[in-house]
């Protein structure tokens, strides 16, 4: 059997936990949610993440999914550890800054479990291949 005769391998499609760690988009909806909710009254610290999870997402777009991946992971699940801090009480969970809360805090938690998986089975090489195939800004030969 000659080597023209097998069949090309076929790139696997990335899983869902992988796709969801390789978007630049939860990083960003993330940061929108906390702005949402931590902005008026301004609270400082909550308000510390949302230019490292605008940078992560900059950094997904640029190139460095990975690595991008494990920001998002670190600061998602930190975020998520901060919030559980607060009790609410059960009336408060049912308004509109409730929801808002929830859906933060479980966008976080999910993000810091599908960044984490992407970042733990990412290839670097693979990605540094692709980013050097796609020269988004034209200063690869």
């Amino acid at each position: 059997m000659s080597s023209s005769d097998l069949p090309t391998p076929v790139k696997k499609a990335p899983t869902g936990l992988e796709a969801w760690g390789l978007s630049s988009m939860p990083a960003m909806g993330l940061a929108t949610l906390i702005t949402a909710l931590h902005w008026r009254p301004f609270q400082p610290l909550p308000m510390l993440f949302v230019p490292v999870l605008l940078g992560s997402s900059y950094l997904n777009v640029a190139g460095f999914q990975i690595d991008s991946a494990g920001i998002t992971a670190a600061w998602s699940g930190l975020y998520v550890l901060l919030a559980m801090r607060r009790r609410q009480p059960l009336k408060r969970r049912f308004m509109a800054r409730g929801i808002v809360r929830g859906a933060a805090m479980g966008l976080g938690t999910v993000n810091a479990v599908a960044c984490g998986y992407t970042y733990a089975k990412g290839d670097r090489k693979q990605e540094a291949v692709e980013r050097k195939a796609r020269n988004r800004w034209g200063t690869e030969n």
